[in-house]
């Protein structure tokens, strides 16, 4: 049973990365790639790395701190990460894409000006 789990895990998690690597070549502005590449990290890289630790407690029974630490880093830092470059871009002036219907970034930042 726990070999299905493992498994599950690692191609729920493949499939989720090959998607994100995808979605970077396809999706036509820089917001929408870093969309991708963030979601694929965090739950792509987060689902292997479970499936690492559960291979290595129920097969080798060793709990493995340093891949829960690794799980706990990438849920953390890479949705932070991606934020903070989409801002930097949203500032630094990088254009939405043209079938962007809205820009709720912009418009929360001239409501702050006006009070």
């Amino acid at each position: 049973m726990t070999e299905i789990i493992i498994s599950i895990l690692l191609l729920i998690g493949t499939f989720i990365v090959i998607s994100g690597s995808l979605g970077i070549l396809r999706f036509p502005d820089v917001y929408t790639r870093l969309h991708a590449a963030t979601k694929a990290s965090t739950l792509g890289v987060a689902s292997i790395l479970l499936a690492a630790f559960l291979f290595m407690y129920f097969d080798a029974e060793i709990v493995s701190g340093k891949l829960i630490l690794g799980i706990i880093f990438i849920l953390l830092t890479a949705p932070v990460s991606g934020h903070m470059i989409s801002r930097a871009a949203h500032n630094s002036g990088v254009r939405l894409w043209e079938g962007s219907v809205k820009d709720d970034f912009d418009e929360n930042k001239e409501s702050m000006k006006n009070h």
